[in-house]
């Protein structure tokens, strides 16, 4: 295959495997999604969340050092701060706070996701379909759940797409730089981009998720964590 192949093909799977995010948030915007649900969907989000930090993200870190691993989650936890705060004064409606920072949250997961993917197609890594369609499946309560509240917040189905649309084009172009910057040795590998989207995405829960989830979901988005926990973990 030719390198223009190559790159072509990283940034085609970068933005396929996350174009869930669009799909699942426009179809917020013409079903009118219960307001428990859509905490119960935060839930289940944020439990498959914690699985894939601690079973995939974190394995996937294994060759960094302690403090290697630490300093790149603290990068991602930067990344996710100051996109949230950048987010937040471009998109500061009222109201619409915690649902920015989940959309923040899923540029911080996906797009280092994408470098990896990037990085895997350069070097020759086989990538397994149940995987792509784990990450596939894994982001329609992701983007559910904030399109929910942002559309009724007044979003149109035009913004929230054009938003997403970003969302997924950066995924896609984060791929095809990852398979780029694979020939530049040891620098960008997929040790430290996993680690910078685990802190990224354990600031994300913490910060805007969890609590977004119990807000609307009440005492069942704790237990809609477990299950998506357990179907996540199930999935490992």
């Amino acid at each position: 295959m030719s390198t223009d192949g190559s790159v072509l093909e990283a940034l085609v799977l970068g933005a396929a495997a996350q174009s869930s995010l669009l799909l699942a948030g426009l179809l917020a915007c013409w079903i009118t999604v219960p307001r428990r649900l859509v905490g119960m969907l935060a839930g289940f989000g944020a439990g498959a969340m914690v699985a894939a930090i601690s079973f995939d993200l974190v394995a996937e870190a294994k060759n960094l050092k302690q403090w290697q691993f630490a300093l790149w989650m603290l990068i991602g936890v930067g990344v996710f701060l100051a996109g949230d705060r950048l987010v937040a004064r471009r998109f500061g409606e009222k109201g619409t706070g915690s649902s920015m920072g989940i959309i923040v949250g899923s540029v911080v997961d996906g797009v280092p996701e994408s470098i990896i993917f990037g990085v895997q197609i350069a070097t020759g890594f086989p990538i397994s379909v149940s995987f792509l369609a784990a990450v596939f499946v894994s982001n329609v309560p992701q983007a559910i759940a904030p399109s929910a509240d942002l559309a009724a917040a007044g979003w149109k189905a035009s913004r929230l797409g054009r938003l997403w649309v970003l969302v997924v084009l950066a995924c896609g172009v984060a791929a095809a730089l990852g398979y780029l910057a694979s020939g530049l040795g040891t620098a960008v590998n997929g040790d430290r981009m996993a680690a910078l989207a685990a802190g990224g995405l354990l600031a994300m829960l913490t910060n805007s998720l969890m609590p977004f989830a119990y807000a609307r979901g009440g005492e069942l988005a704790g237990a809609a964590t477990v299950v998506g926990f357990c179907l996540a973990f199930g999935g490992t």
